[in-house]
């Protein structure tokens, strides 16, 4: 039993052996010569200067002053001339009592869906408070003086009387499309 253990644990030590020479082999020459050199003459160089980071300017702050305007990303709305001499007058209803919607902006106000009862078609309108109201042909909306033409199922249509700019009134169509709609 001797001479097998005895042979296994020489060829264990003849491996050990080999491969401590074989390690040993590869760290006794300099082969990084070329790499010292190259690293030598790369700091003899001068030494580069970097440009400084200029000042920071300070911007005043803006302030947005235009809020009640028309939205840029809002699509103009048509606005038909009328000729007041000729044309028919135009001018808002002032003794009418304003229904709760004419206190928002048509921009505030969004289709949200509709609702069939008796043969009419309601359009369903979301106010910026997140109130939704049913609105119908006849009923006025937006601070516009906005009449609702007609109610479907994708739209409300309807005519804004809205200055003209020269004293005078001119009828606007206006659409609210369904939110999420076609």
């Amino acid at each position: 039993m001797r001479g097998p253990l005895m042979q296994n644990t020489f060829a264990r030590l003849l491996l050990v052996l080999a491969a401590a020479l074989s390690l040993s082999a590869c760290g006794g020459g300099n082969n990084y010569a070329d790499l010292e050199a190259f690293m030598d003459e790369v700091d003899s160089r001068p030494r580069g200067r970097i440009e400084p980071l200029p000042p920071i300017e300070t911007v005043p702050p803006f302030s947005y002053m235009v809020s009640n305007k028309r939205s840029p990303f809002e699509p103009p709305a048509v606005v038909k001339r009328v000729d007041r001499r000729s044309g028919p007058q135009v001018t808002p209803d002032f003794n009418r009592v304003k229904q709760f919607l004419e206190q928002f902006p048509i921009a505030q106000l969004a289709m949200v869906g509709t609702l069939a009862q008796n043969g009419t078609t309601f359009g369903l309108i979301q106010d910026a408070n997140g109130g939704v109201h049913r609105v119908q042909t006849g009923d006025y909306m937006g601070s516009d003086h906005g009449k609702i033409e007609g109610v479907n199922d994708t739209s409300i249509e309807l005519i804004e009387i809205v200055p003209d700019g020269t004293g005078g009134w001119v009828e606007r169509t206006r659409s609210v499309a369904l939110v999420g709609g076609a």
